[in-house]
């Protein structure tokens, strides 16, 4: 187990640049989804649907390029999260980064789906051959893949948070409690989210709070890699 005498000077700067990498992306992920995306979507209307983006296009395209720059910034994340805990154990540390990494990977994806929606909303004259109605219900089912496919990454976020939890309680880098408390937030997301994709119902009384735990740890740690270190 390492310990404070042997931290290396660049692990001192990965985690100061972890801790302000984990507010800015969960900042600007939340500040995304909930002041730019969902206002423009409206539950079980198409119609309207279409019509709040074609009028507020810039912005959904301005929340579009976000989600982006928050799979980047989050890949910017992990390989400081990597050069921080892989003296703890490498092939963990390598393991969570990969996991991880699924899940920028699907963000990005479900960024492209949100662009296909709006291309048929916005597109060239070709698609005149197309019945507005069918064009509206063919721009929500794309855009409507955005959340689960948000939760598939989710998954993947929750194994690879759980095992660098893991590795920050063997490290004793930050207070123990909370890296307690990220090993429950992981497990939560890990556990929860599977079992909504399968009884999407489930997920009206169990959503937001699968997310809580998870979010409260981020924002401490961030705070506490940005403001004390390790």
């Amino acid at each position: 187990m390492m310990t404070a005498q042997t931290i290396e000077p660049g692990q001192r700067t990965a985690a100061r640049v972890a801790g302000l990498l984990f507010i800015l992306t969960m900042s600007l992920a939340m500040f995304t989804e909930l002041a730019l995306r969902d206002p423009l979507l409206v539950r079980g209307d198409a119609e309207q649907t279409a019509r709040n983006i074609v009028a507020s296009e810039r912005i959904f395209r301005i929340a579009v390029v976000n989600q982006v720059i928050v799979a980047a910034g989050d890949m910017l994340l992990l390989l400081a999260l990597y050069a921080v805990l892989k003296p703890i154990n490498r092939n963990l540390a390598l393991l969570a980064a990969f996991w991880q990494i699924t899940q920028c990977v699907m963000f990005t994806l479900v960024a492209f789906t949100d662009f296909a929606g709006l291309s048929l909303l916005v597109g060239g004259d070709y698609l005149s051959a197309f019945d507005a109605k069918e064009l509206h219900a063919l721009a929500r089912f794309f855009i409507s893949l955005h959340h689960p496919g948000g939760q598939i990454g989710g998954v993947f976020f929750g194994l690879g948070s759980a095992v660098f939890a893991w590795l920050w309680l063997r490290s004793r880098y930050v207070p123990r409690i909370l890296a307690v408390l990220g090993i429950v937030g992981s497990v939560a997301l890990t556990v929860a989210i599977p079992f909504i994709l399968v009884v999407p119902a489930l997920n009206g009384s169990l959503s937001p709070a699968y997310w809580l735990p998870m979010f409260v740890f981020e924002i401490i740690l961030g705070f506490w890699l940005l403001i004390k270190g390790i």
